[in-house]
């Protein structure tokens, strides 16, 4: 299927056998006695060296031979003389596909910042830092159908354009064809979406939730994984405004089942990504420890891989919001007031909370559950009163990883439909608006779960990069939406 890549030559190549080599051009250096070029195709993180001998290529073409430049390459794999690689490529014949100006290519072998790189993202994966991070993130694409379509899970593909909120938050990119310098207005002044294309309000998805659960009620296992968008004018590191969600929803599964699934999923891709993705991940781990090196030790990240196992060997520990609540009023950081936020029962738990129960307090990932109903979505399953809590609560459940805290979110659904129906009146959303949801509590109602994990929060954990805006290749946030 096409010329051999790098990866397989570096692997699978005998010395002594005639390689093509395809690719850009990372660097080309000249000696007395040898010019040496530097070529990557992507494949892996690994260059190919080719060797020539002054004066084998012509000086025209080699004048053409520059960082950035493509190349196809012919030659004799040979043992390599130098260090740094096991054999390179004795070049027999050159041909330049396409030049790249030095004084033009962006790309110059020297450091750059990754600002400066998110300006160029249009170039960025040729460097080796984004090429590894766009190999991990389709090995670990691979990795979550796998473990789906092993378990018995059917891919489901929930609309992008929808009339419904599934979080109720309001903050949604409109979709419309209504020319926006003459819109159509009712007798009220109010815009009148019955002139639009789907004859009423629409938005881009928020999540592929509530669909999912109507292919549950059917299929019994379903995932969704897909796009989704939120219009919240979050300029952080944390946010995008377009990301793709993981969701599995799943008829007959309680809390308990909720969260031995989302256990042992997101063990199983970070396993894949350490099985399959050494060389890559070896690369990044390097590339965090040389940008941390001007932090104190006590302010660094824990090493990358150590990192990874650190979830993949630990059962995760389990624990009530009631109960992570009294650990944090407990703690030192409270007592000493060194929390930016106050921690009191009935709060949203903030990043510093959830990774001090998870680094400090267990050393262990955490998943808590049993959040006060007050702070979480409409269609979370209510508990039986608690004498031992201070307010209702609902089946929701919250992975936290160590860096990062909440990576995955969840519950268990609310399948009484009475009880739904009083739960969006509480919090102003019509039954009307989403009928067709609640019509799987009337007809044969089933208990039911599941959960969303943004794909890009796992990528970042699982780089080690410090940016959502890196690990997605065209990253779209407020004011941006450039390539």
């Amino acid at each position: 299927m096409g010329p051999i890549q790098i990866k397989q030559i570096l692997s699978e190549a005998s010395v002594g056998s005639e390689v093509v080599v395809k690719g850009w051009v990372r660097t080309k250096r000249e000696s007395k006695n040898a010019i040496f070029i530097a070529i990557n195709d992507g494949s892996t993180i690994h260059n190919i060296q080719a060797v020539a001998e002054p004066g084998q290529i012509a000086e025209d073409t080699l004048k053409l031979i520059t960082t950035g430049s493509c190349l196809k390459v012919t030659g004799e794999l040979v043992a390599s003389q130098g260090s740094g690689q096991a054999v390179e490529v004795k070049l027999t014949d050159v041909h330049v596909y396409g030049t790249a100006d030095p004084d033009e290519y962006p790309l110059q072998p020297k450091k750059h910042s990754l600002e400066f790189l998110r300006e160029i993202a249009h170039l960025r994966p040729r460097t080796n830092t984004f090429s590894a991070i766009l190999r991990l993130r389709h090995a670990l694409a691979f990795a979550v159908h796998k473990y789906y379509n092993d378990n018995g899970f059917f891919y489901l593909h929930t609309p992008i354009i929808t009339a419904s909120d599934a979080e109720g938050a309001g903050e949604m990119f409109r979709v419309t064809t209504l020319d926006l310098d003459k819109l159509p207005r009712t007798e009220e002044g109010k815009i009148d979406f019955k002139e639009d294309f789907f004859g009423r309000e629409t938005n881009l998805t928020v999540s592929g939730q509530l669909e999912g659960e109507l292919g549950a009620m059917a299929l019994s296992k379903i995932y969704t994984f897909g796009p989704t968008f939120r219009a919240e004018n979050s300029n952080t590191t944390r946010h995008l405004a377009e990301f793709w969600m993981i969701e599995p929803e799943m008829a007959f599964f309680e809390l308990e089942d909720n969260m031995n699934l989302a256990e042992d999923f997101v063990k199983y891709v970070i396993r894949y990504a350490l099985e399959n993705c050494a060389d890559d991940l070896n690369f990044l781990q390097k590339r965090l420890e040389e940008e941390e090196k001007q932090k104190p030790q006590n302010e660094r990240s824990m090493p990358l891989l150590e990192k990874l196992r650190f979830v993949v060997d630990n059962n995760f520990e389990r624990v009530t919001y009631t109960e992570a609540i009294d650990i944090l009023l407990k703690s030192k950081p409270h007592k000493e007031k060194k929390f930016q936020y106050n921690v009191e029962w009935g709060i949203d738990l903030q990043s510093e909370h959830e990774r001090f129960l998870v680094e400090k307090h267990f050393k262990k990932p955490v998943i808590l559950i049993n959040y006060p109903r007050a702070i979480k979505a409409f269609y979370m399953k209510q508990n039986e009163p608690n004498p031992a809590e201070p307010g209702p609560t609902v089946r929701a459940m919250d992975v936290l990883f160590p860096g990062i805290g909440e990576i995955i979110g969840g519950s268990q659904r609310e399948e009484d439909h009475d009880k739904l129906v009083a739960r969006m009146h509480e919090v102003g959303i019509e039954p009307e608006a989403i009928w067709w949801y609640l019509e799987t509590r009337k007809f044969g109602t089933a208990p039911h779960a599941g959960f969303g994990l943004g794909f890009e929060r796992l990528i970042l954990f699982v780089t080690g990069m410090g940016n959502i805006r890196d690990v997605i290749p065209f990253p779209r946030a407020p004011k941006s939406a450039e390539f």
